[in-house]
């Protein structure tokens, strides 16, 4: 799907409709130290197996998590999501 690399909406900050810079969100690495991640090593420790069904297959497509960056005050938020294929991001 084709996405704009910019695109002039509304920011909260500013109060003001601004060029905004639309970028895709990454994937971050989980901390090993959350309480779920402890207590998943815990379970799963020695002989044990896993302690929860296998998730399924993979959807065949994802939800973009999509943000816009403000040109003019730096401040970024999240756009709602919606289910596509690999984004291509064109100019205007």
């Amino acid at each position: 799907m084709k996405i704009p690399k910019e695109k002039r909406t509304y920011c909260p900050k500013c109060k003001t409709h601004t060029v905004h810079e639309v970028l895709v969100a990454k994937k971050r690495k989980a901390s090993e130290l959350k309480w779920g991640q402890r207590q998943f090593r815990r379970v799963t420790a020695g002989y044990r197996g896993y302690p929860r069904p296998l998730p399924g297959g993979n959807k065949p497509v994802k939800k973009l998590d999509l943000r816009y960056k403000c040109k003019e005050c730096g401040k970024s938020r999240v756009a709602s999501s919606f289910r596509t294929g690999k984004p291509e991001f064109v100019a205007q």
